[in-house]
């Protein structure tokens, strides 16, 4: 996932579409879109909303009654845990982030720039990964339980339930509300701290005054991310042995599915309020990135100054440290095992790196189509400025509300109570492709729109002057400057491809396994030696990954 959601398209200047009013006087006309092009876009649309759309018809034609189930215990009893969670991880993850932000931007901490480049990296764990980790790690004989007995520390935490599901979500997605604040204490010019420092504030009174309320609204995006985040994660609960809506409706989908039908419903319903929240934030959104007079105020910590270098330290550890060192101690102390003879490795090199290439084939495939799935339809919207585009992009962007989980119970569904969808697609990779896009394909919009945007309407009228077809312009003009954007919406796919879960359990072909399939259903057979070999070429990939496509853009910003 990226630092925000996905942007709405701009309003349009002065320009109309083929689909809108007359010419009036000093509006601009657009080209009309192809007949094509927008009945292309809205059947797109269509095959985006049908697992959302689905979830819904299922519900309200079941023979049980819907209404009774969703108001029954077995789903409001979930459904009050998934809120008393998200709420927690929501505010924890909050003051975690903006406070790391402030720290590693605004003031004198030693290797403020290494911190800066090491607070994303969470974002590379996928969350059950993260959570497996610790738990083991805390667990007797685990090495974090062993190194802070060294220290006196007899007895760690046990990491389940509520408290181990609030401790590691929030170690692992306060990254979403560090990167847009951080990235908005650095654009955010020094001359109104300075104003208010000469009209005698202190520190903390400018920080509160000036500071806080510019970046507000990136604190409240980042925030809404992570319940969002919160409420859609199966992995890490069905570990700890929580029970949100995540595992409810997974542990029902087959023993009870109206009971699953009505908690999804539940789910994409506080998942839908979610998302428009957001909605309402990013259009008051202040646009602070355009004042560049002077750089930003440093603030001397003084003596804070340490223990604010030990409380980065401590995150980093919790976080990164911790896990990763975990894991390939287990990987280590497996291989040891292994070459001297003892209990050997489930699962062989053959097996790893089958894995590893079904995770590369499946991530490419459903980055690449799901980038030409959105691309007609962005260019309805910032070509054409269509009305249908309009529709599509809204439809397309609202999937991003649609849980992983849900898409795949969604998928599961029609396809057991199609018969002839069944026999066509049924068990196939089509399937799980089509399940990533729709999931991942709200990544790929904005960045698509923004690479149909950045070809100039000159050089493609140029072109079509000089007798070049629809295609070739295509083709000579409109792809190679689209290209780096495009990329990037290939890659932001790919990465959040590897790390699904739940998409990746309930819809993949028997026998196909990935690798966040094969290092779960390690974790859960207790085989931690296997998970954490499988976890750190999972990780690896994703750290490169994530430094090219989030890290290293957030560190330019």
């Amino acid at each position: 996932m990226t630092d925000s959601f996905p942007t709405a398209p701009p309003a349009p200047e002065v320009a109309v579409d083929g689909d809108g009013p007359a010419d009036r006087p000093g509006v601009v006309r657009r080209p009309r879109p192809p007949g094509l092009l927008r009945v292309g876009g809205l059947v797109l649309a269509a095959i985006f909303a049908f697992p959302g759309l689905y979830l819904v018809w299922r519900n309200l034609t079941e023979d049980a009654d819907p209404l009774g189930l969703v108001f029954s215990p077995r789903v409001m009893e979930p459904m009050g845990r998934t809120l008393r969670l998200a709420v927690s991880v929501s505010i924890s993850a909050c003051l975690l982030g903006t406070a790391l932000a402030w720290f590693s931007t605004r003031t004198d901490l030693p290797l403020a720039r290494l911190w800066r480049v090491v607070l994303p990296l969470p974002l590379v764990f996928p969350t059950f990964i993260g959570a497996a980790a610790l738990i083991r790690s805390f667990n007797p004989g685990g090495l974090a339980n062993d190194v802070l007995a060294t220290v006196g520390v007899d007895r760690t935490p046990e990491l389940q339930g509520f408290f181990g599901a609030w401790f590691v979500l929030t170690l692992f997605t306060f990254p979403y509300v560090y990167l847009p604040v951080a990235a908005g204490f650095r654009q955010l010019p020094g001359s109104l701290e300075e104003s208010a420092r000469l009209l005698g504030d202190s520190p903390f009174a400018a920080f509160r005054r000036v500071c806080l309320p510019q970046v507000a609204t990136a604190i409240g995006a980042g925030t809404l991310l992570v319940f969002l985040y919160t409420i859609s994660d199966f992995g890490a609960v069905q570990l700890l042995r929580y029970d949100t809506l995540t595992r409810a409706i997974a542990t029902n989908q087959l023993a009870n599915p109206p009971v699953a039908l009505a908690l999804s419903l539940i789910l994409l319903v506080v998942a839908g309020a979610v998302v428009m929240v957001e909605r309402l934030f990013s259009r008051r959104r202040s646009d602070i990135g355009r004042i560049h007079d002077n750089k930003p105020v440093i603030y001397r910590l003084g003596r804070w100054r340490w223990p604010a270098f030990f409380g980065m330290a401590v995150a980093a550890a919790l976080s990164i440290g911790g896990p990763m060192l975990a894991l390939v101690d287990w990987s280590a102390d497996g291989l040891r095992r292994s070459l001297r003879g003892g209990r050997p490795l489930t699962i062989d090199a053959e097996e790893v790196i089958d894995a590893t290439g079904n995770t590369v084939l499946v991530g490419v495939l459903a980055a690449v189509l799901a980038v030409a799935a959105v691309l007609p339809i962005a260019y309805l919207v910032g070509r054409y400025r269509s009305r249908a585009g309009t529709v599509a992009y809204a439809v397309v962007i609202s999937t991003f509300a649609l849980p992983g989980l849900l898409i795949a119970l969604s998928i599961r569904f029609w396809t057991l109570r199609s018969g002839l969808v069944f026999d066509l697609v049924g068990n196939t990779l089509a399937l799980l492709i089509f399940a990533y896009i729709v999931r991942f394909g709200s990544l790929a919009m904005g960045v698509s729109l923004v690479a149909v945007q950045s070809v100039p309407t000159r050089l493609h009228d140029a072109a079509a002057t000089l007798g070049a077809g629809s295609l070739k312009r295509l083709l000579t003009v409109d792809l190679p400057i689209m290209a780096p954007g495009l990329l990037a919406g290939v890659g932001l796919v790919l990465l959040s491809v590897m790390k699904e879960l739940p998409i990746s359990l309930l819809v993949s072909p028997l026998g196909f396994s990935t690798l966040t399939t094969r290092i779960f259903s390690s974790f859960e057979d207790a085989f931690v030696a296997e998970a954490g070999l499988m976890a750190v070429i999972l990780i690896g990939l994703s750290f490169v990954l994530s430094w090219f496509l989030v890290i290293r853009r957030a560190e330019h910003l």
